[in-house]
């Protein structure tokens, strides 16, 4: 039991870690945890380890909005999420938009449990079909998506540069080569279509941030719950289905006759529903990896390599992630009055040049390479006025040709 524990705990410090770091991501820590097993197992126990793997996955969901919120630097999961965030903090509510983030998390846990029976009992089921249908209904999806926004020409473009540049750097993959052997490419890929625009704008502010005043959430019962349950939704779809991104699936829910609304003078509601649904998917892939097999994200993949313990055992450890992560972005959600103190283009510059040592480390010199023409595809939405949501065509697109077999990674 003592070994549990320890890993649970140790798995929540690091899920803290890589959710404030930015351009960390928990695959990054589940890969280290896998290269380190034996060690690992030694101290933990093998379920102590698959403990800290869950533990740190669920955690990430929560912290991850802080460098999201106060740099607006992305994490893989809530890219679409920088925008409003960000722009809160710098209308000074920062700590109001991270407590939004993690109490949107901490709901999206609550609401996806009863769904989490139905991941495992019943849609195994119907699996053969899902397959079927999956890279149809990511078109689906792309094509309202695309229709529905304000400049479809643009967004189509942009939709089509980002999603050439996703199967590119998937198709070359084994060219990320970094200092601890194969480097992934989303973090070159999503850094640049979504974080270092964002970066290179905070270069133009070279003053403070006004000052941060916490003075509530600002948003109604109805509203969180609301909201919440909407994202668990979309969490759910993205928790069974590729190639969609909470996001992404946020935005389909938001398609209305007249376009696509996130509500983007209050965006209460739209962070609310991010966030549920990047927790929702966190946890319900644990639903997928146990029914049947499949490993929807880099910690599950590395959970696979171990001897599954219980289910309930890693359902338990999620819980308690979830607590500790609520908990942990309502302490951090103080950081923000700090940040605010230091003027934008240092720390603009500071986190641009961590971001590029860190590709270069992971992913080496091709690393490099995606970083930099994806940073160039990055700055079509802020010359174009249109969504950096199409920007996720990164991931679509890929997805698309891979499940209706045009192509193979």
């Amino acid at each position: 039991m003592l070994n549990l524990v320890l890993g649970t705990l140790a798995g929540c410090i690091i899920g803290c870690i890589t959710g404030i770091v930015p351009g960390l991501h928990s695959n990054t820590a589940a890969g280290a945890a896998a290269a380190l097993a034996v060690p690992l197992s030694f101290v933990f126990g093998v379920e102590g380890v698959c403990c800290m793997i869950v533990s740190l996955m669920v955690v990430h969901t929560f912290t991850d909005c802080i460098p999201s919120t106060f740099i607006g630097v992305p994490d893989p999961d809530t890219v679409l999420s920088v925008l409003p965030a960000h722009r809160m903090y710098l209308e000074g509510n920062g700590a109001a938009a991270v407590r939004i983030s993690a109490l949107g998390s901490l709901f999206g846990f609550v609401f996806c449990l009863p769904l989490f029976a139905l991941f495992y009992f019943v849609l195994p089921q119907f699996q053969g079909e899902i397959d079927w249908a999956i890279g149809l209904i990511v078109l689906l999806a792309a094509t309202l998506l695309i229709v529905f926004s304000r400049a479809p020409l643009w967004s189509l473009l942009l939709f089509l540069v980002s999603g050439g540049l996703g199967v590119f750097g998937m198709y070359f993959s084994y060219l990320s080569f970094g200092c601890f052997g194969m480097g992934e490419v989303l973090l070159p890929l999503l850094s640049g279509l979504f974080g270092i625009p964002v970066l290179l704008q905070s270069l133009k502010r070279p003053g403070t941030v006004v000052p941060q005043v916490f003075s509530g959430l600002g948003t109604k019962r109805g509203e969180i719950l609301k909201s919440s349950l909407k994202g668990t939704f979309a969490g759910a779809v993205v928790g069974w289905l590729p190639g969609f991104s909470s996001g992404t699936a946020n935005a389909v829910l938001a398609i209305r006759k007249h376009g696509i609304h996130f509500d983007e003078g209050r965006p209460h509601g739209y962070l609310l529903s991010t966030s549920a649904a990047n927790t929702a998917n966190a946890v319900l892939g644990i639903a997928a990896l146990y029914a049947v097999g499949r490993m929807r994200s880099g910690s599950m993949a590395v959970l696979a390599e171990f001897n599954l313990p219980s289910l309930p055992l890693m359902l338990a450890a999620a819980g308690c992630a979830a607590a500790v992560g609520y908990f942990a972005v309502v302490l951090l959600s103080k950081t923000g009055t700090l940040a605010a103190k230091i003027p934008q283009k240092p720390l603009a510059l500071a986190v641009l040049l961590l971001l590029t040592v860190l590709t270069a480390v992971l992913c080496g010199p091709f690393g490099i390479f995606l970083l930099v023409i994806s940073t160039a595809a990055g700055l079509i939405p802020e010359l174009t006025g249109i969504s950096r949501l199409y920007c996720m065509g990164s991931i679509m697109i890929p997805v698309m040709l891979f499940t209706l077999g045009i192509l193979t990674f």
